[in-house]
């Protein structure tokens, strides 16, 4: 368990500032527009390089490929599920509207709840293991033989 605890706690600070972007946008009415969506990936990428950057420094040595690519998938799976249950509770509790004014903007259909939620989830999961992928070629160390 205690290797869970730094990705965890990297995955709710990173959820929260997902959740704090996406209420800034609605506050704009801004939220309904997707392109937004696109920095998302830029708060997602920001936490799993900083878990991943973090746990480098706690393991220095026995850092591994796998603690790093373990480390950055955790932090953003659990990001983007807590992330889309917040989405699931504001789209059906908090403001019933959304998704129909989402829909006459975007797709012209009114009964597709079940396929946005499963589209913000499927983008996470994707967002966090393409992200992963890139940064531990940044953290990972080299097998090269050094030249003299």
């Amino acid at each position: 368990m205690k290797n869970f605890t730094l990705p965890i706690h990297f995955g709710l600070a990173t959820s929260g500032s997902l959740i704090g972007y996406f209420l800034v946008l609605s506050l704009f009415n801004l939220h309904s527009n997707i392109f937004f969506s696109l920095f998302n990936g830029f708060i997602t990428g920001f936490g799993i390089y900083e878990a991943i950057k973090y746990r480098r420094l706690e393991e220095r040595q026995n850092f591994s490929y796998s603690k790093g690519f373990s480390t950055g998938i955790v932090t953003g799976f659990m990001a983007t599920l807590v992330f889309t249950i917040f989405f699931a509770v504001y789209c059906t509790e908090v403001n019933t509207v959304f998704l129909k004014e989402l829909s006459k903007n975007w797709f012209k259909n009114a009964g597709f709840a079940g396929i946005v939620l499963f589209t913000v989830a499927i983008m996470g999961f994707a967002t966090s293991l393409v992200l992963t992928l890139s940064f531990m070629q940044l953290f990972k160390s080299s097998n090269n033989l050094i030249k003299n």
